[in-house]
């Protein structure tokens, strides 16, 4: 039998399929729309730190993953012969539609977003934390447009199955595209003709807006974005608009003023693992500290806990003469969060916010902090990106940057907020060779500069040069401090002084313990 070509071209001319046409969007969109922001929300539950939250969203994400759709539609639109109440809503065939439809996909949209949060690293949230931002403004800012840069695939992919699942709508009579077609066939009994011509209105539906979404998905790929990299002239203006460099916020100790950092007593423990067994250390406006030890020693635990990184299970971390952190405190609490804004934080991996250029890392911290002169916050940024060299860069994004020119900009970040101590996690144990000095370079300019800062490295000579102190950790234990000079030439037999000279890599010849 031969299909009725004439009767299927016909079928895109009846108004009666277009108006399907505008409720299947209408439903699957809103449905969409609704499940993804629910998703959300359910995703964020799973991934909580509240176990009881964590187990109901993911019951709910089970129950409602487990249940068909065609059983939760009949279910939902019967639902005012046991709650009479909901009659006047649930009896509306649209409306329980999308009750159910946004029941199953916000299960569904659940774990895409958690897949997408998952994606998230550990060090984005920690950078943002190092910036003095607090939880929400970690999500909104950083978390959030990463992860849906992520999921934004999978959810457009959901969004096509979505429409395709509005045709189950038809088994409580909402007058969508298959209905519409049923009602016809039933009349004249062209079925093969009236399906082809549904399908077809399907296939145009995903066909248009899937268009859209790759159109979005394009726009939003960073990868694509290849911002050139300024010209001389064009730093040059800029520069003689900005005027000079500003100096890093720094200070000079002064006798019987409070020390700038004290550590008393602090102890941390991973479980049953001590790694930091009674800490004591003091730190003077301007002071350059070096902080070094084998492996396991406790360094960058030590350096973590300054700014709430990591908890401290007993002691006191004081700042400027004012108890800043004790045992017990919350990261996110107020007092912490305004200690932290004075500290600025260089991670070993970067952690630069991909989805943001060069220039926009820098002015996170200031915007989010409520600046709100944003002609001077630029400025000031700039002014920051030609102190690390970077200037010409200031357009392009993280991934076009090298592993050093990375390195450089998070030092420009964290001194957008002109912190008054600088903490840097073994600032070039991630670059190749050459690329170490650019960013010695950087913090031997801020140590002239008089910033007070405390550097884990493994860059022995670099110690040398730049410290003031040379802290030796080993065992969760500070077993010396001491300064370069007197490492170098203190003729005292100590067996500490001795491994920690061995350590170093510095000749022993000169000291023979007796």
């Amino acid at each position: 039998m031969e299909l009725d070509w004439t009767y299927f071209f016909s079928l895109f001319s009846m108004g009666m399929f277009w108006r399907a046409c505008v409720t299947v969007i209408e439903l699957g969109s809103l449905s969409w729309i609704i499940g993804m922001v629910l998703g959300f929300v359910v995703a964020s539950a799973e991934l909580s730190t509240m176990a009881g939250l964590r187990a109901l969203a993911k019951v709910y994400v089970w129950f409602f993953r487990s249940v068909p759709l065609l059983v939760l539609l009949v279910f939902v639109f019967n639902m005012p012969q046991i709650f009479p109440a909901s009659g006047p809503v649930l009896s509306i065939p649209f409306v329980s539609g999308l009750v159910s439809l946004v029941l199953t996909e916000t299960a569904y949209m659940a774990e895409i977003h958690r897949g997408g949060l998952l994606s998230v690293s550990r060090g984005q949230r920690e950078a943002g934390h190092a910036l003095g931002l607090g939880f929400l403004g970690v999500q909104t800012r950083i978390v959030v447009p990463q992860a849906l840069r992520i999921a934004l695939p999978t959810l457009v992919n959901e969004y096509v199955t979505v429409i395709k699942l509005t045709s189950l709508v038809s088994v409580i009579s909402l007058q969508e595209l298959l209905m519409t077609g049923q009602r016809l066939y039933s009349q004249n009994f062209l079925v093969m003709e009236t399906l082809l011509a549904v399908a077809v209105y399907y296939v145009l539906i995903v066909s248009l807006f899937g268009s859209a979404f790759h159109w979005v998905e394009r726009k939003l790929d960073l990868q694509r974005r290849q911002p050139p990299t300024l010209d001389d002239a064009t730093c040059a203006q800029w520069l003689q608009a900005l005027g000079p460099v500003p100096a890093a916020n720094v200070s000079v100790h002064v006798p019987g003023q409070p020390l700038t950092l004290e550590m008393r007593g602090i102890h941390k423990s991973y479980g049953t693992h001590k790694v930091l067994g009674g800490v004591d250390l003091c730190v003077a406006a301007g002071d350059v500290l070096s902080v070094i030890g084998p492996s396991g020693s406790g360094k960058t635990s030590l350096i973590r806990t300054i700014n709430a990184l990591e908890k401290i299970d007993a002691g006191e971390i004081i700042l400027f003469g004012e108890s800043y952190i004790q045992a017990g405190d919350k990261p996110d609490s107020a007092r912490v969060r305004k200690g932290i804004r004075r500290i600025g934080m260089v991670f070993q991996s970067f952690n630069l916010f991909p989805h943001l250029t060069v220039l926009g890392n820098i002015l996170m911290a200031p915007h989010y902090h409520g600046s709100t002169d944003t002609q001077m916050d630029r400025a000031v940024a700039l002014r920051l990106l030609d102190k690390v060299g970077l200037l010409a860069h200031a357009e392009k994004y993280p991934h076009q940057l090298s592993g050093g020119q990375q390195q450089r900009v998070a030092i420009a970040r964290a001194l957008a907020l002109q912190p008054d101590i600088m903490l840097f996690d073994e600032p070039t144990s991630a670059l190749d060779p050459e690329l170490v000095g650019d960013v010695l370079k950087v913090i031997q300019s801020l140590a002239k500069e008089g910033m007070t800062m405390l550097i884990v490295t493994h860059e022995m000579d670099f110690a040398l040069q730049i410290s003031d102190r040379i802290v030796f950790m080993e065992g969760g234990r500070l077993q010396l401090d001491i300064s370069p000079d007197q490492l170098r030439n203190q003729t005292e037999p100590d067996e500490t002084l001795l491994r920690v000279r061995k350590f170093m890599g510095l000749d022993n010849t000169a000291i023979t313990p007796q």
